[in-house]
Order: C-alpha cells, then structure tokens, then sequence
C-alpha cells in the first residue's frame, strides 16, 4: 500500500492517459472547455489532449497526496517535496502551453535532480547522502557506501538519457508505457540488485560501534 501511495501521481497519469485515448471525443471536448482549444492536425490533438488531461490529474493526485501527508503530520522526505514541485511545475506548463514535451522533460529531470543531489553532497559537502539516508537500517563500510552513491549517481544520469531517448524516438503511447512500467522496473532491478551488493558487506550487529555485546 505505501508503494501504490508513493506511486499514485504515476498511477494516475497513466490511468488517465489510458481513459482519455479510449474516449477521444470526449476529451477534446473536457480538454477544450477547460483548457482552452488545441492547435494542429485532429490526429495531434486528440493525443496532446490525453497528455494534457493526464498531466492534469497527475497534478492533483500530487496535491492530494502531499496534503493528505499534512494533514496526518506525517514526515515529508526532500525526496516527495521534489518529485511533487517538478510534477506540479512541468505539468502545468504542459496544460498551461498546451505542450507535451514539459511533462515528458519532467522524469528527466527530476532523475539528474537525484543525480545532482548526491554528487553534490559529495563533491561539494563531503557527505554521502545515501548513507546518511540508510545507516540508521544498514551498517556498512563508508567504502561501500562511496561506491553505492556513484552508482546511483550513474543510474539516474542513463535513466534521465532513456527517457528522453524513448520521447523523442517513439510515438507518445509508446513514452507513457515505458515511464510507467519501464523506468520503474528498471529501478526496481536496479534497486534489487543494490541490495543484493549490500549484503556482502553489512556489518554484524556486534561490531557496530556502541552495539549491545551479546553474553555467549
């Protein structure tokens, strides 16, 4: 439940996607009476106008969901803030402009966002946030750690690079499959296979500086 909770901006943009290519006259008219009218071939608009509608539910599912956090008091990571202004900023350029291309930007950036933020961290402050982030669950080698942020610094970079690589060589349909299920099982396998890496190298409980020594 709190994967589909931290997924339901995507879920909802593909869901809607989805709903509005199935019901094309439909929502032209939705689109048109709320947004204003959509220029170029009927083709084009018809499929700008699911991207359109989509980017639009994406934003208040977004808006719900960081609300919903407030409301309950819950802690908010940097992470949610970040993902939620790129989502609401780059989707509402799409509706405001009528331009697919800022929501399909918005994966991208928000992956070199990551990216940036803990390289920077590193280069700049001298701090692994990803083992500042972790450590509280894992005890592992500060080599480890070096290693694992480099490789997600590397990971977010491709990841970024294929969604605009899949953008600008296929068709949209296309695009919203492989950012809905593509960059997520990509980061999934990835994610697996990180963890698998960790646990070479996790520390015994027993060894972890100021650890309760067991009697045996």
């Amino acid at each position: 439940m709190k994967l589909l909770f931290d997924l339901l901006p995507v879920v909802v943009f593909f869901g809607a996607f989805r709903i509005a290519k199935g019901l094309p006259e439909a929502t032209m008219a939705l689109v048109t009476a709320w947004f204003g009218a959509l220029a170029g071939p009927a083709d084009m608009q018809s499929e700008l106008a699911a991207v359109i509608l989509a980017s639009a539910s994406a934003i208040v599912a977004t808006v719900l969901q960081v609300g919903w956090l407030l409301a309950r008091r819950r802690p908010i990571k940097a992470a949610v803030w970040i993902s939620a202004a790129v989502v609401i900023v780059f989707g509402g350029l799409t509706v405001w402009l009528h331009n697919e291309w800022f929501i399909k930007w918005k994966p991208s950036i928000l992956y070199w966002i990551f990216a940036s933020m803990l390289l920077g961290g590193k280069l700049i402050w001298r701090r692994n946030l990803l083992g500042s982030l972790l450590s509280q669950e894992l005890q592992l080698p500060a080599a480890v750690w070096d290693r694992l942020l480099y490789a997600w610094v590397a990971f977010f970079l491709l990841l970024g690079g294929a969604n605009l690589a899949v953008a600008y060589s296929w068709s949209t349909s296309s695009w919203v499959n492989f950012k809905t299920f593509g960059l997520l099982g990509l980061t999934l396998a990835f994610s697996l296979a990180t963890a698998l890496y960790m646990t070479r190298y996790i520390v015994p409980e027993a060894e972890v500086p100021g650890a309760p020594k067991s009697d045996a």
